[in-house]
């Protein structure tokens, strides 16, 4: 498997829940208001033998020129939209499903941003998040997957998409976040959306407020750590400025 982080850059967020552009060549974090968290966001493409697979969508911000971001990053990697095959969504936080749709940004109009992929998307966190005011849940970001024929709804706990990728319900982060394990010819990667954001969150053990279930956060980074740690897993941080691949080495 090939992987390729598609970064769109390095954020701040605080207690607002918005999402504010930091230089890290320039600016202090003590500078951003207290308690701010440093945040990349970073879907990530995976090349298999069968698949393109993009593992969540961003923010879904647009260039100046109006280019989706994420479609610059995608061709930046010598990649067309149009190819790719899957799009597996972890969670529907803005800043994971900001980019399932494109918009115009002069008439407003959306569309669905791969319209030749499959989405994968937990059905009870569609739900969740339709029904629900949350400043982290936009569903003008991801209400038209209701009407796309393409989705593919998970409402198990736990299963296999084409055999080679495992999806797990955890409910650790968001109350219906799910993580991804695609195997490969004896390769594994490790897909833990907000339940696993960062490498330094793997060697710690700490309980975050701003997770749904943090005690169960870190039970859960606690075992894949030890599992990849067996396995030869490679890890993908969504969140992580410095480290977005991680493979551990077998000993």
């Amino acid at each position: 498997m090939k992987i390729i982080p598609l970064s769109e850059g390095s954020f701040t967020i605080d207690k607002t829940k918005v999402f504010v552009p930091f230089d890290t060549s320039s600016e202090e974090l003590n500078n951003r208001p207290t308690g701010s968290l440093l945040v990349e966001i970073q879907p990530f493409l995976i090349i298999t033998a069968n698949d393109i697979i993009l593992i969540d969508t961003g923010l879904g911000y647009n260039l100046a020129d109006g280019t989706p971001q994420l479609y610059h990053s995608l061709q930046k990697a010598g990649f067309n939209p149009s190819q790719i095959t899957k799009v597996l969504m972890s969670h529907l936080h803005k800043d994971h499903a900001g980019g399932i749709c494109t918009r115009n940004d002069e008439t407003g109009e959306q569309f669905i941003a791969f319209p030749y992929a499959t989405y994968y998307v937990q059905q009870r966190e569609f739900d969740f998040a339709m029904g629900i005011g949350s400043a982290s849940y936009v569903p003008a970001d991801f209400e038209l997957l209701a009407e796309f024929s393409k989705v593919i709804w998970l409402d198990e706990d736990t299963g296999y998409i084409d055999n080679y990728i495992r999806y797990e319900l955890t409910g650790a982060h968001s109350k219906f976040h799910q993580v991804f394990t695609i195997e490969e010819d004896g390769e594994i990667v490790f897909f833990g959306g907000d339940d696993a954001p960062q490498l330094q969150q793997m060697k710690s053990r700490f309980v975050a407020k701003y997770d749904f279930d943090g005690k169960k956060c870190m039970e859960l980074r606690r075992l894949w750590w030890e599992e990849g740690n067996r396995n030869n897993w490679s890890f993908l941080f969504y969140h992580d400025i410095s480290a977005p691949v991680y493979r551990h080495q077998l000993l």
